[in-house]
């Protein structure tokens, strides 16, 4: 897993910057502390969306004679897609009268639908999350999840995998059931909630 690249190629028809790991980047997306944001490959940042990057923790200076290592405040996977207006903030508790932001971590093939707000420490592979929600702070999502629209996830609630998730505040009312998720990767398919989303990055211009 590589930081993201330079930019290789432009289009002056596209909305997207993609760089050589096939990232895509709309123009119009905020994303702060660049240098602290790892994706992974083949995933969409869209229009509007906000990454706050800038927001980590501190790390004391280093010993002389060494040097520090990067800095990671938010981590995303292959083939995930932020969608619209959605906001990406690493959580943050207070400790000893200081804000100290905690790294975030999203796995691969993960939706995020669009006017999300996420906060949450970790979001696990193959999770389709609708439209308007919000991931509180140091919530966990485990994998195969669906979460409906609308739905506020409390701060440090854990959903276990499988779960259909709902409500303000959010509890669960159902399982994913068995096959969900199968599928959508290959030339030429539909993407499916849950499955392999490259063919819904692939058909992103």
């Amino acid at each position: 897993m590589s930081r993201p690249q330079a930019v290789t190629r432009r289009s002056a028809k596209s909305e997207y910057i993609e760089t050589d790991t096939g990232n895509k980047i709309s123009r119009r997306a905020r994303i702060e502390g660049k240098q602290n944001i790892m994706l992974a490959g083949k995933s969409v940042v869209m229009a509007g969306a906000i990454l706050r990057g800038d927001l980590h923790r501190k790390i004391d200076r280093p010993a002389e004679g060494e040097k520090g290592g990067p800095i990671t405040a938010i981590n995303i996977g292959r083939a995930s897609v932020i969608s619209t207006d959605c906001t990406i903030r690493p959580p943050m508790r207070m400790s000893r009268g200081l804000m100290t932001f905690y790294p975030m971590r999203i796995g691969d093939n993960v939706f995020i639908g669009s006017g999300t707000h996420v906060s949450a420490l970790s979001i696990s592979s193959h999770v389709h999350i609708g439209a308007n929600c919000v991931l509180s702070a140091f919530c966990i999502i485990k994998e195969s999840c669906k979460i409906l629209p609308d739905t506020v996830v409390p701060p440090h609630m854990v959903i276990p995998p499988g779960s259909v998730v709902g409500g303000r505040p959010a509890r669960v009312v159902g399982e994913v059931g068995e096959g969900w998720g199968q599928g959508g990767g290959g030339e030429g398919e539909e993407y499916v909630e849950g499955g392999d989303l490259r063919a819904l990055v692939r058909s992103i211009k």
